[in-house]
């Protein structure tokens, strides 16, 4: 029932959607770009769309009763961001103990205008051996969806100029919040 009420909204409000991911049950999807809170929403239709069960990390503060309940139901992942803990490694252990684990990131990690992309994602796919699907919002387009995906090489600054290169066509809700860094 969810996958077709979301696969209704999008056609209703006019969204195309494209899917080029893996068949593994275990990846990283980088989203890209992210200057809207209408990026979760769309995003969020999108999976549901399609049966998937997207995690997204949420600050563990957040999963109190009864929010906590609510933010597991979207996906929600409670992480540890104290100066004691590594999320990357909290991320990698998901990956590893979970039969089936969607993680969905924003390399820019923030709404705003952020010149430097975090490479996280990066770290965590390499260190859970699972692959990076391209994911995009375009809202000159009205697409969204996956463009394939690859296996992060060892080589972080040649696979983040790849993945920057890739978003520079996509237009974002506010194009003004967006750079990939890439001049």
């Amino acid at each position: 029932m969810i996958r077709k009420l979301s696969s209704f909204l999008l056609k209703l409000f006019g969204w195309k959607t494209l899917e080029n991911i893996p068949g593994e049950k275990k990846y990283v999807v980088v989203v890209a770009p992210h200057t809207s809170n209408w990026d979760f929403v769309w995003g969020q239709l999108f999976y549901f769309s399609l049966g998937i069960r997207a995690r997204i990390m949420i600050k563990k503060e957040l999963f109190y009763f009864p929010l906590g309940n609510m933010l597991r139901a979207l996906g929600g992942v409670p992480v540890d961001r104290s100066g004691d803990t590594d999320i990357v490694d909290q991320m990698i252990r998901e990956l590893s103990i979970n039969d089936s684990f969607i993680l969905v990131l924003t390399p820019e990690g923030t709404r705003s205008r952020a010149a430097v992309w975090k490479t996280g994602f990066h770290r965590i796919a390499r260190g859970a051996d699972v692959p990076v699907v391209l994911g995009f919002i375009d809202y000159k387009r009205k697409e969204l969806g996956t463009a394939g995906f690859f296996y992060p090489s060892g080589d972080v600054e040649a696979d983040m100029n790849r993945i920057k290169k890739f978003y520079e066509n996509i237009t974002p809700r506010y194009p003004e919040k967006f750079t990939t860094g890439i001049e």
